[in-house]
């Protein structure tokens, strides 16, 4: 990077936060998450539609690409504080979704985006297979061209927002190289099995069995794919670690309260020493997450000043959005465990929110790729390879 970037937020991006956590305080307090939570979509089908009207499915979107204007910053900032509360909406999946819709060049692809980002229409992006285990980049489905259309074959799990989703991005390999379509969720021969996650996050294997579609249904292919579907992980990655930081730092302050109310042989928990330096090892591990995330976004910022071309700021986001992803599961498994520790018994009840903060950290470690994925990926946009 040619330039140093100073992270304030502006104005505009401060108001975002702002209304984010208004929404939070407002509509997402516990007994409301408790009770999304325990619904049979493991969230409140309203909120999608105030992400919507709040301009937030949007935000991140640069303004040539249909949206209102905005970056990864905008979709960090607004994860951010969605972690802070457990919000359990999948928004780091949309803004895969929404990257790999604006990242098409045919014109048929481009009118989804603004009913998506109104909230007309739901999307997922399938990214994961079983069998490549969090890598993103194996993928197994295969795609033949039929005609002036295309037949899709294989099987995704892990995908989020699948159940109520009207179409799903399914990424396959083929004759032309990678390539991703746009499939309608109720598509013949597209079948959805619902399951929860340990963070009550609900997602669905995916299985295709010569599932046909017409060919306005592809978003890219060959090198375009590639690109398209490279940005869009790597945006999506941003969402979701910054999510994971909103959520590090509700433990690690919910920790010191707790230390300072607790008392032991009359003195506060928060007055032994050796409490302190472990409180001071997680907030480390918090500070040291939120430098990575700076630095991915400065990464993602210059790659798109370059036009998402396939370059030396490429591979500099690949770096560094891996650099905080490795980062995020290791810091995150770290502050989940300690604050558990150190709330003793009752922080593994299902009542108390640091158990499921540790759920969400422990769950976002594993998706889009654990922490030897990405120190691999690391080293191999280091290396150029």
């Amino acid at each position: 990077m040619s330039e140093t970037m100073i992270f304030e937020l502006t104005p505009e991006q401060q108001a975002i936060a702002d209304s984010v956590r208004r929404f939070t305080e407002r509509e997402y307090d516990w007994d409301s998450r408790m009770r999304a939570i325990r619904g049979s979509e493991g969230r409140d089908p309203a909120h999608w539609a105030v992400f919507a009207e709040l301009g937030w499915l949007g935000a991140g979107l640069p303004e040539e690409a249909g949206g209102f204007g905005g970056s990864a910053i905008e979709n960090a900032v607004i994860a951010q504080e969605l972690g802070k509360a457990l919000v359990n909406e999948p928004f780091a999946v949309h803004v895969a979704a929404i990257n790999l819709l604006a990242s098409s060049p045919h014109a048929a692809i481009a009118e989804m985006i603004e009913p998506v980002m109104m909230g007309e229409t739901r999307i997922a992006a399938a990214m994961h297979e079983a069998g490549a285990r969090g890598d993103f980049r194996m993928i197994a489905t295969r795609f033949d061209r039929n005609g002036d259309g295309f037949t899709i074959s294989g099987a995704k799990s892990l995908v989020e927002g699948a159940a109520s989703a009207d179409l799903i991005l399914v990424p396959a390999m083929g004759d032309g190289g990678l390539a991703v379509f746009a499939i309608p969720a109720r598509a013949n021969g597209v079948a959805l099995r619902p399951y929860r996650l340990l963070d009550n996050s609900h997602v669905c294997d995916v299985t295709l069995d010569e599932v046909a579609v017409a060919g306005d249904a592809l978003v890219a292919m060959g090198d375009e794919g590639e690109l398209a579907f490279a940005r869009a992980v790597d945006e999506a990655l941003i969402a979701l670690c910054a999510g994971a930081l909103g959520t590090m730092e509700a433990a690690l302050w919910a920790t010191r309260d707790y230390l300072l109310t607790r008392t032991q042989f009359r003195v506060p928990l928060a007055n032994f020493q050796v409490l302190q330096h472990r409180m001071a090892d997680m907030l480390i591990e918090v500070e040291m997450t939120r430098s990575l995330l700076f630095h991915a976004l400065g990464a993602a910022q210059a790659a798109m000043a370059d036009g998402g071309i396939a370059s030396v700021d490429a591979s500099a986001r690949a770096a560094a959005v891996s650099a905080l992803k490795a980062q995020t599961g290791h810091a995150g498994l770290h502050v989940g465990r300690e604050a558990i520790q150190m709330h003793g018994g009752i922080g593994v009840t299902e009542e108390l929110a640091i158990s499921h903060h540790y759920r969400r950290l422990f769950v976002i470690n594993r998706l889009l790729g654990d922490e030897a994925v990405h120190l691999e990926r690391f080293a191999k946009a280091v290396d150029g390879e």
